[in-house]
């Protein structure tokens, strides 16, 4: 496990599976019409249970970019931040990773949340780069965190060796950036 400190909070970097995480949140890949299927979404749903797909049900959707906030259901976590990445080829998709885990980050605040785990937004069946979504969502992360949040703790939870390298390998060099 790597991990910095911004202000109060910290960022940890970790391999894991995101359903096992105890943190209050975690955040799920969605799509769009937040129908959860494969991936991610159908990991969560798979343990979480339907009471999770029945709350995206009443919200119905949301934008490229934005986040739902949804109960937990049966996971550790209390709740599932839904936030919706961008597919590879449909344009602006830095722009639109960064602003769905800005989303997720607001979301988790207002809501008084402590800590939350993001995986590794849309780099799934969307196709986006992994090392352009590391250096992506830790930058924003490390920025939203910089300006003040009552955040105690964000985990990146990756899901295999290949991602959680790629995240720790861009933590790395951002803390290099920090500390200078």
């Amino acid at each position: 496990m790597d991990r910095i400190k911004i202000n109060n909070s910290y960022i940890e970097i970790l391999e894991g599976d995101i359903t096992e995480m105890d943190t209050d949140a975690i955040v799920n890949a969605a799509n769009d019409r937040l129908i959860m299927g494969g991936g991610v979404a159908g990991a969560i749903l798979k343990k979480g249970g339907n009471i999770i797909q029945e709350e995206c049900n009443r919200i119905g959707g949301t934008y490229v970019g934005g986040a739902v906030i949804t109960t937990g259901g049966k996971l550790k976590a209390s709740y599932v931040i839904h936030a919706v990445g961008p597919r590879m080829g449909e344009g602006d998709e830095d722009n639109k990773l960064k602003m769905a885990t800005l989303n997720s980050l607001k979301l988790a605040d207002e809501n008084h949340l402590k800590s939350i785990a993001f995986p590794a937004i849309s780099t799934g069946i969307f196709g986006f780069p992994i090392d352009r979504c590391a250096d992506i969502m830790l930058k924003t992360t490390i920025q939203y965190l910089k300006e003040g949040s009552s955040i105690e703790k964000v985990v990146f939870c990756l899901y295999g060796k290949r991602s959680f390298d790629t995240f720790k390998n861009a933590l790395e060099k951002l803390k290099k950036e920090i500390d200078e």
